[in-house]
């Protein structure tokens, strides 16, 4: 077990790596970052002195070594860096570089001045929870109708079920953003309540802040549509060859009820690919999240990132994308281990 978890997070490293070099040289050449962080109307030497400041008088060789330097956990940096960039971790070294074991620094918003981290850790709750809620519906819905559907094959419900997931399957979230939130959150409003636009949190000017949850409805509506067909299909498909298993009939020759063979012999093993969706949609949805919080006003890392882009606020995005595909890697790493604990035939090596 150690050694698969070392050697998967070893591969996840080399993945990390790799997206920092895209990244890196993806936004070369996008506007003049000192520029951006001191406006139109600084002058030459104090655009000079913040070049000089975030390394941009350097070649772009050295630039990428500081920035690997800057958000990898393992690092040398002087003491003057390990005070000025408030780092956090554990340093070691008698001398002016020290040597250490850190939290990956990824620098400073050019707009807000803040600490990228400081930002993203703001906005990350409101993404997992969006991303969590549009999973948890997707998961429960998709395989009740997947069961639904495999124990009535070609029936209505079967064919409903199939159909419907093929329609979730090819609405892209945008579109279904825009008309979900035009359809409940406008045009039937007064039948629920529901708003076009929200964050988890709003400021009532008389009762200060409060939580919103009826504003999670409609954007985790939007994000579980996609899982959720393929969940339903997955779970469904999964069932259909359980169902001809030997030791299903078995149970049934021995006097089993129906619902106790099908929900707790059958689906159990017919749960390994559809944990495996769902491990591998959870960690999509933080990243299909982006345009369904902008839709919807949600605060969260998507909208983040996209207010980012449009202020050319660099490090905010390269950040956002770093932590993105962290996410991707535990997550896989996750359902790696999930689907060898559903099966005990799978063994991790």
């Amino acid at each position: 077990m150690l050694r698969y978890l070392a050697r998967k997070l070893f591969y996840g490293c080399l993945v990390l790596l790799g997206v920092v070099l895209l990244i890196f040289f993806l936004f070369q050449g996008f506007g003049d970052p000192a520029r951006l962080v001191i406006g139109q109307t600084g002058d030459s030497a104090t655009l000079k002195n913040i070049r000089k400041e975030l390394a941009l008088d350097q070649p772009k060789s050295v630039q990428l070594l500081q920035y690997l330097n800057d958000v990898s956990p393992i690092a040398v940096h002087s003491k003057a860096e390990i005070e000025q960039k408030q780092l956090r971790g554990w340093f070691f070294g008698a001398g002016e570089q020290q040597f250490g074991i850190k939290f990956p620094y990824l620098r400073q918003s050019y707009q807000s001045k803040k600490p990228v981290a400081d930002v993203l850790l703001e906005a990350l709750p409101g993404t997992l929870l969006l991303a969590a809620a549009a999973m948890l519906f997707a998961t429960v819905l998709g395989i009740i109708l997947g069961v639904i559907a495999a124990t009535n094959k070609d029936s209505w419900l079967d064919t409903g079920a199939v159909f419907s997931s093929v329609l979730g399957i090819s609405a892209p979230s945008f579109f279904m953003g825009i008309l979900i939130a035009y359809l409940f959150g406008f045009v039937w409003h007064q039948y629920t309540g529901l708003p076009m636009t929200g964050s988890l949190y709003e400021t009532d000017p008389f009762e200060g802040r409060q939580l919103s949850l009826q504003n999670l409805i409609l954007p985790a509506l939007t994000l579980g549509i996609r899982p959720l067909a393929i969940i339903t299909q997955l779970t469904r498909s999964a069932m259909l060859d359980v169902l001809k298993q030997d030791y299903i009939r078995t149970a049934y020759a021995k006097g089993l009820s129906r619902s106790k063979v099908i929900w707790k012999h059958a689906l159990r093993n017919a749960l390994n690919p559809v944990v495996t969706a769902v491990t591998g949609w959870f960690a999509e949805l933080l990243a299909g999240a982006f345009f369904v919080e902008y839709i919807f006003g949600w605060k969260g890392i998507g909208k983040v990132t996209v207010d980012a882009l449009e202020k050319l606020d660099f490090p905010v995005v390269m950040g956002s994308v770093l932590l993105t595909a962290s996410g991707f890697i535990l997550v896989n790493i996750l359902a790696d281990w999930l689907y060898g604990w559903l099966d005990p035939r799978i063994r991790l090596k």
